[in-house]
């Protein structure tokens, strides 16, 4: 009888109108793609990303198209003077001589596109970048970000286009003659030297310019902002060091051979100021004025957003 009393006592008793093996109806996968949806747009910040993405394709442009024929002008007038084709000053006087008098011969040439495919490229993969952290880690749409991440991927978007750009302006603008292969150390050189840029050009300004700020007075500040005067002054202060690293670069295309490196250090020493003051005026438009259009442009587009 116990016995019997236990086994009752375990068996499920049924209730009326719910069958015994029920169990809890399956979430469908739709819904749970919309929950896991609704999860992931509260942890990352996804309003208006494709218009804040169009925001970062238009201020590259923007910026890109102000500085390409200036940045053309001076790229070449430092590369024929370098391989021998032409001093500095006559190179800027023919090149701004044509700007002045044919000015669609030089704002649609080649190596004007070249510039702007550059550039463009640069900033805007600096800008999707910004995007992309803004996005990840819910930050509002303005936020400029300045870590590790960043300088890797400007820095590579920029030298895989300044290497295409330069080996098509070393051929135009180098040596005269048959047009030789770059050959790897130039290569290298030149893939060092937009390190050297970029880490300056984007970087340094977003750390260096609240410290900036701190010092300068309060009249000063209204003025000007220490993170402007930071993107003028950090690219410009590091061609100092990046000029004999763009001119060695360009002498090892020029004399391949049979030359050694007293030459090749004597070159470079008497090139050096002439040529430092060519590039400062070149990354002054490049990287301090376009940096500074392409931030402002960017910064007031993602504030219209609604």
């Amino acid at each position: 009888m116990k016995t019997d009393n236990a086994s009752n006592l375990t068996e499920t008793v049924p209730i009326p109108g719910l069958p015994l093996d029920t169990k809890p109806d399956p979430v469908p996968a739709k819904q749970q793609a919309v929950e896991m949806s609704s999860t992931l747009s509260q942890q990352w910040n996804m309003k208006n990303l494709g218009f804040r993405l169009g925001a970062d394709a238009v201020s590259a442009a923007c910026a890109a198209s102000m500085i390409a024929p200036v940045i053309s002008i001076i790229d070449r007038s430092i590369m024929e003077n370098t391989s021998g084709r032409s001093t500095l000053t006559e190179s800027l006087n023919v090149s701004l001589r044509t700007l002045l008098t044919r000015p669609h011969t030089m704002l649609f040439s080649r190596p004007v596109a070249l510039i702007f495919m550059l550039y463009g490229g640069t900033y805007l993969t600096a800008n999707t970048l910004d995007t992309a952290s803004s996005t990840v880690r819910s930050k509002p749409a303005t936020y400029v970000s300045s870590g590790t991440d960043k300088f890797t991927a400007s820095s590579a978007a920029n030298v895989g286009l300044c290497i295409y750009k330069d080996q098509v302006y070393v051929k135009l603008f180098g040596p005269r003659g048959p047009p030789r292969p770059v050959p790897l150390p130039t290569y290298a050189l030149f893939t060092l030297r937009d390190c050297l840029t970029i880490f300056a050009s984007f970087n340094v300004p977003p750390l260096l310019g609240p410290v900036v700020s701190e010092r300068l007075s309060a009249e000063m500040r209204r003025r000007v902002s220490g993170e402007t005067i930071a993107q003028f002054a950090a690219p410009a202060a590091v061609q100092l060091f990046s000029t004999p690293i763009h001119l060695l670069g360009l002498d090892m295309y020029n004399r391949t051979t049979g030359v050694s490196w007293g030459d090749r250090w004597a070159l470079i020493r008497k090139n050096w100021l002439i040529s430092c003051a060519a590039r400062v005026c070149r990354i002054v438009p490049a990287f301090g004025l376009g940096g500074t259009v392409n931030m402002k442009v960017r910064k007031n587009l993602m504030e219209r957003l609604p």
